[in-house]
C-alpha cells in the first residue's frame, strides 16, 4: 500500500530552549494546517507547536513562516531562520536573517552565531500595541492582571503576589482559566506567564492557549511571554531592562528600551530530527 499524504510531508523538528516546535516545509493549504499540525503533534508529543515555512512574499525577505493557529511565535521565528541556513549549507559563523512571521505587521529580523550544530541568536520581538490592567475572576477570585498586548498574541503576567499565582500550582485549573480569558479578552492566543523572583534569579512558567490550533501547553519556554515580561518590567521602571529568565526549559534572556519600545530576545536552538 502506497503512504498516506501526511507521511510525505517533509518537516524537521529543533529544540529552542525545551519548546519543542516542528516546521513543515512540504506546502499545506492554510485550512489543513491545525488538522496536520496536530497530525505531527500526535506522532511527536513532544513537539509544543508547528510552523510551516514558505517563500516569502515581498523583496529584501528570506522566509515565511506561518504557525498553524495563525499566532506569532519568537522561538520558531529563531528555529526558521535556523532551518533556511541548514538548508542553504550556509557555514558563515554569524548570519542575520529578516523573516514574514504570522501575527506580526513587521519583517522579524533574526541574528544567528553557529557553532557545530548550535544555533544561538537573537531576534528583534513585535513591538507591544498596548499594555493595560484587566480586571479577572476565577475560583471566586477578583483582581486586577496586567496584560502585555502584542500583535498576534496576549500576555498576562501573573506575579508571585497575586492571589491568581496558586494557578500555577493548579494546572486544571490555570488551563480552564486561560481558556475562558481568551475569549473574555477576544485574544489570538493568550499565554500566562507566572513570574517569580525567588532571591534576584527570575523564574517564568509559561501557559499558552491558541485557539486557531485549539492548543495548550505548559512550555518549557515562550519567547514571546518572556519579551511581554522584559516590557512589562522596563514600562514600570522607566529605565532599559535585561532579563535572565528561568522557564522550564532553560534560560531566556530578554532585553527592552522602554524609551522605543524595542525588545530583544536572546535563545539557542538545534534540530533534533527530519524527515527523511
Amino acid at each position: 500500500m502506497g503512504k498516506k499524504a501526511d507521511d510525505l510531508l517533509r518537516y524537521s523538528i529543533f529544540d529552542p530552549t525545551g519548546n519543542i516546535t516542528a516546521l513543515v516545509e512540504s506546502p499545506v493549504p492554510v485550512s489543513r494546517q491545525p488538522e496536520v499540525a496536530a497530525g505531527i503533534m500526535a506522532r511527536h508529543p513532544e513537539v509544543e507547536q508547528v510552523g510551516f515555512v514558505s517563500e516569502p512574499d515581498a523583496p529584501g525577505l528570506s522566509l515565511a513562516l506561518r504557525m498553524a493557529g495563525g499566532e506569532f511565535c519568537g522561538n520558531a521565528s529563531l528555529c526558521a531562520a535556523a532551518l533556511l541556513r541548514l538548508r542553504k549549507s550556509d557555514t558563515a559563523e554569524q548570519a542575520r536573517v529578516r523573516l514574514r512571521v504570522s501575527g506580526a505587521d513587521e519583517a522579524v529580523e533574526v541574528r544567528l552565531r553557529r557553532d557545530g550544530e548550535v544555533f544561538t541568536g537573537c531576534l528583534r520581538m513585535p513591538r507591544a500595541e498596548a499594555i493595560r490592567v484587566e480586571r479577572l475572576s476565577c475560583q471566586g477570585v477578583t483582581a486586577e492582571l496586567p496584560l502585555v498586548c502584542m500583535k498576534g498574541i496576549w500576555h498576562l503576567v501573573i506575579e508571585a503576589s497575586s492571589p491568581f499565582f496558586v494557578l500555577s500550582e493548579q494546572p486544571k485549573a490555570a488551563e480552564s482559566a486561560v481558556k475562558r480569558w481568551c475569549t473574555q479578552l477576544g485574544a489570538d492566543g493568550l499565554g500566562l506567564m507566572f513570574l517569580q523572583d525567588t532571591g534576584g534569579q527570575w523564574r517564568l512558567t509559561p501557559l499558552v492557549y491558541v485557539p486557531g490550533s485549539d492548543t495548550i501547553f505548559w512550555e518549557n519556554s515562550c519567547a514571546s511571554g518572556s519579551a511581554a515580561t522584559a516590557l512589562l518590567l522596563a514600562r514600570r521602571c522607566g529605565n532599559p531592562t535585561e532579563l535572565s529568565l528561568h522557564e522550564p526549559g532553560g534560560i531566556l534572556r530578554a532585553a527592552c528600551d522602554p524609551a522605543s519600545g524595542e525588545t530583544w530576545l536572546y535563545g539557542q536552538t538545534r534540530r533534533i530530527f527530519e524527515t527523511e
